[in-house]
């Protein structure tokens, strides 16, 4: 850090430091123009985010909620960022309450898991989890399921837009910042079976994720998932044009899941992780941490309450805690 405080605006034209001798013999002119060099070069794009920047948000936390639907519930791709915050000496505590099939648009197709029932609507729970799980950061990632996997049209894109809004107001009503990730891809493919494959749904998502970046320019931190996802799967279509990260066209396989962990890390400024195929640094902490995350993720998703049936009940949270807890150790002392 410099013991100088940046200036806010550049000197005017013809401004001098003043010549004051230091008791060493050094110009006080010399050290003033040093640390304004140091100062702009720190806001060209040196190794501190600014103050609202989503690293910044997750640098001061203390615990993290991740909200999203069956692909966040799945988890690989946050037990992957888990294990770069924790390689970073990140300490907050990440906790998973991603649930399977659930939208923030309300919506639900006709049948919809056979009939079985209708998919969760994420403000339903979205105040139990905000008071259980005392978040003061948030991520966030919709849009998969929120146009229930039919063509782009007006009034579902609404609803999508509609329900962002309710999360990003409820988040900030709590005290705690929200990180929006724009959807992965939806992957449709002629050689594959899989949801919907008649339909260009990635154009939905394209468009829902149009919609949550613009959204930057009011002061919303969002971090472009689907263009980091959809770059990577045209680049390996060139030389594998049967190539995907989602056999379903939905759910990623293990090189989908960190091509989203990657592109959260790209939005953080880790580009030089970001760039890497697989997470091999990160390996080596990815059991601890995906076991750490499945504990927290069971038992916080049932102490809020959900209307999705078939999930494990999870153990009470003072438990979960607890082994949470031997985790982080064993993850932190090296073991």
């Amino acid at each position: 850090m410099i013991g100088l405080s940046c200036l806010s605006a550049a000197p005017r034209r013809g401004w001098r430091a003043p010549e004051i001798k230091t008791a060493a013999g050094l110009s006080r002119r010399w050290f003033v123009s040093i640390a304004l060099v140091a100062c702009l070069q720190l806001a060209a794009g040196g190794a501190e985010p600014a103050p609202d920047s989503p690293r910044a948000s997750l640098e001061r936390a203390r615990r993290v909620a991740v909200l999203g639907d069956s692909i966040t519930h799945d988890g690989r791709w946050v037990a992957e960022l888990a294990a770069w915050m924790e390689s970073r000496s990140l300490t907050a505590e990440i906790i998973n309450v991603g649930l399977p099939s659930e939208t923030c648009s309300g919506l639900s197709e006709e049948g919809h898991a056979g009939g079985a029932f209708p998919r969760p609507d994420l403000a339903e729970r979205l105040e139990r989890v905000l008071r259980v799980v005392r978040p003061d950061t948030v991520l966030a990632m919709y849009g998969m399921n929120c146009g229930i996997y039919a063509p782009l049209d007006e009034t579902r894109f609404a609803k999508f837009r509609e329900g962002m809004e309710r999360l990003h107001a409820a988040v900030e009503k709590s005290g705690a910042t929200i990180i929006h990730l724009t959807p992965p891809v939806f992957d449709s493919h002629p050689t594959r079976g899989g949801a919907t494959n008649a339909a260009d749904y990635d154009a939905v998502l394209a468009a829902y994720s149009h919609w949550l970046l613009s959204k930057r320019a009011a002061g919303w931190l969002v971090i472009d998932v689907h263009g980091f996802m959809r770059t990577l799967l045209d680049r390996k279509r060139e030389t594998d044009p049967g190539f995907t990260f989602q056999p379903d066209s939905v759910h990623p396989d293990d090189a989908g899941q960190w091509a989203i962990c990657r592109a959260v890390l790209a939005g953080l400024g880790e580009a030089t992780l970001a760039s890497e195929e697989e997470p091999a640094s990160l390996r080596p902490l990815l059991p601890d941490t995906t076991q750490r995350m499945q504990v927290l993720r069971d038992a916080y998703l049932a102490a809020a309450g959900h209307n999705r049936p078939g999930l494990p009940p999870g153990l009470p949270i003072d438990v979960a805690e607890e082994k949470a807890a031997e985790l982080t150790t064993a993850i932190r002392s090296g073991r």
